[in-house]
């Protein structure tokens, strides 16, 4: 008997069982080895692998689902729910992230476009840049490497823990920021540095020795010193049109005669949970001389 034959009404060879699937032979042991689709019974001695003809429904659904660009481990997800009404939520759930992610990548192309035709200055201009002089700050900080997806959540989480942990040093006294110390990309991971400002240093020393090692927190005094900042809403927090604030104060800076004089930062001052997306809620900051 060849690997191509029919061994009985209920099992198939991979040959024929990959006909009737409309998948290759190979996709079908890749999705074996990944647990996907594993074959009804394999002969010991052959190694031939056969398959139910009930599972045809299933390799021809792991099929549709990989023309989704779908990652093998959501497929999986799909695959093994308990029902229908579960793997279409599951299927719903992953092309809501295709979407966002689809919308952001054309709100960047956008943006390239403008910079590629000449129109980022005019776009820039739309930023109203200003100064403030910030006095010493004694800061409860928590840093991490982390890549440009990650990011939004990171800083919700991070200042959500510095914020909680100022009870004990003192309260806060100012808006909370992050600093960028190197750049954050899809490819670059900084690091970032989450920072409250809070009202006692000797305390907040206390707080971060009790810490240890977790999670990176330190207390770091700032020196008084004077920002270049532009003000935006909610909405454009979002990649990519914060980048086009970055942009217009660092093109402003020069221009005043003013020089950049440390890392850039974004300062949240406002409820985010509250806000809408038209409420001003971040300054992106640079620190000048």
């Amino acid at each position: 008997m060849t690997e191509d034959d029919v061994v009985d009404d209920e099992l198939l060879t991979i040959g024929s069982f990959a006909a009737r699937a409309r998948l290759s032979a190979k996709a079908l042991r890749l999705y074996d080895r990944l647990g996907l689709l594993s074959p009804a019974h394999v002969d010991e001695l052959s190694g031939y692998r056969y398959y139910r003809t009930d599972q045809i429904e299933r390799a021809r659904l792991v099929a549709l689902l990989r023309q989704l660009d779908m990652p093998l481990a959501r497929v999986a997800e799909v695959v093994e729910a308990p029902d229908g009404a579960a793997a279409a939520d599951r299927l719903a759930a992953y092309w809501a992230d295709v979407e966002a992610r689809v919308a952001g990548q054309r709100t960047l192309a956008e943006y390239l476009r403008g910079r590629l035709s000449g129109r980022s200055s005019e776009m820039n201009g739309k930023f109203v840049v200003e100064t403030v002089d910030v006095p010493e700050q004694v800061l409860i900080t928590e840093t991490r490497h982390v890549l440009a997806g990650e990011l939004p959540a990171w800083i919700g989480a991070s200042l959500g823990r510095l914020e909680e942990a100022a009870k004990e040093c003192g309260g806060i006294v100012a808006a909370p920021f992050v600093v960028y110390h190197a750049e954050v990309s899809m490819e670059s991971d900084g690091p970032a540095e989450s920072c409250v400002p809070v009202a006692d240093e000797a305390a907040a020393r206390a707080w971060v020795e009790k810490q240890g090692r977790a999670r990176n927190t330190k207390v770091r005094v700032e020196s008084a010193q004077r920002l270049a900042y532009t003000r935006i809403t909610k909405a454009q927090v979002a990649h990519p049109q914060i980048l086009a604030a970055f942009e217009a104060v660092e093109e402003w800076i020069p221009e005043q005669g003013l020089w950049q004089a440390g890392p850039c930062r974004e300062v949240y001052f406002a409820d985010w949970d509250a806000a809408g997306a038209e409420d001003p809620v971040c300054d992106v900051a640079f620190p000048v001389k």
